[in-house]
């Protein structure tokens, strides 16, 4: 069976926190229940089809997985993988996880050279700003080193400090996510287009299920400001569930009606816009530019039209494969030597 859906696989030590990240990043769990999670005993996979641009499968590994395992067909499962998050526990001795670290990167590395290799040093929650830094700088330094004696200096490893007690795990997973998406360019530029037509500071294309933002346009992303959007989400859907649903209690919470308008006290203005039922628009306005509402639902418009072509272009190419593979596999001759009759 070909799989079209990118693999993303959560791999670490034992308790290093990667069944909590799945859990709070995709199914809404709050970080304080994920203290009662039992330890991860084997391989969980999941799929995760929110949009048509966030689709790919979650693999989480145990932390006692054993690659020299004869039962463990590591080429299968790194073959097709988009990315490998290695969960570090920035509060525990990390000798251990950086050995894991170089036997389970140049293992996939030798497989799939194509894989994105995400580190997330994880439990940042409980180190000081200056620990953090310093703890970072230890473990990418380590790390690169390792690759080097091995002669594996071409491989980048990407490093983000994370924690679920915060919003710093969406702006990771975003970070990851992000390089999966072959449209990324196309939809950085519509969205640039769109902020500088209408004279708008900043905007998202958020995933509503996960607060993942799956693009954003080409300025710096402030960490305070996406905390911001990430908080108008969760605003906008949990009024919506209560006053967005018809009497007898039918509809949905979250459609092409969906809007909400909120000013804070420094001038600017938050302008959230539903643009597919996965995905809204968060954008940052200056007070005297949201006077021109107009020009920026206008445009607005425009900009949903395009995202809407992108998708179905998207879908064609989908189809595509799905068709081709499908008369490939009908292609191959049967075991007695003459070919499949089509179905």
């Amino acid at each position: 069976m070909i799989c079209f859906k990118p693999r993303i696989l959560l791999m670490g030590l034992r308790r290093s926190g990667k069944s909590s990240i799945q859990k709070v990043v995709f199914h809404k769990m709050s970080p304080n229940e994920t203290l009662f999670l039992e330890s991860t005993n084997k391989i969980c996979r999941e799929d995760v089809s929110n949009s048509s641009f966030v689709n790919f499968q979650i693999w989480d590994f145990p932390g006692q997985i054993d690659f020299f395992d004869p039962t463990f067909d590591y080429e299968m499962i790194f073959r097709g993988t988009g990315a490998l998050i290695f969960v570090i526990d920035s509060q525990d001795d990390y000798m251990e996880a950086l050995a894991r670290l170089h036997l389970t990167v140049t293992r996939a590395y030798k497989v799939n050279p194509d894989i994105n290799f995400e580190i997330f040093i994880h439990k940042v929650d409980g180190l000081s700003d200056d620990h953090k830094i310093e703890t970072q700088r230890d473990i990418h330094q380590r790390a690169n080193d390792d690759l080097a004696d091995a002669g594996l200096e071409k491989i980048h490893l990407s490093f983000y400090l994370t924690s679920i007690y915060d919003h710093s795990i969406f702006e990771a997973f975003s970070k990851v996510v992000q390089k999966l998406i072959p449209q990324l360019p196309t939809l950085e530029n519509l969205l640039n287009i769109f902020i500088s037509n209408s004279g708008i500071e900043k905007a998202f294309l958020f995933d509503v299920v996960s607060k993942i933002y799956i693009a954003t346009d080409s300025t710096p992303v402030d960490m305070q400001t996406y905390e911001l959007c990430c908080d108008m989400i969760d605003v906008v859907i949990d009024i919506s569930c209560i006053y967005g649903l018809k009497d007898d209690g039918t509809g949905t919470p979250y459609d092409k009606e969906s809007m909400a308008i909120i000013k804070l006290n420094n001038t600017t203005v938050l302008y959230l816009k539903e643009v597919t039922k996965f995905l809204a628009l968060v954008c940052f306005v200056r007070e005297e530019s949201f006077e021109r509402k107009g020009l920026i639902d206008y445009n607005f418009h425009c900009f949903r039209k395009a995202i809407q072509e992108v998708f179905e272009v998207r879908m064609k190419v989908v189809r595509s494969r799905k068709h081709q593979s499908h008369l490939q596999k009908n292609k191959r001759p049967t075991p007695n030597g003459t070919p499949r009759m089509p179905l």
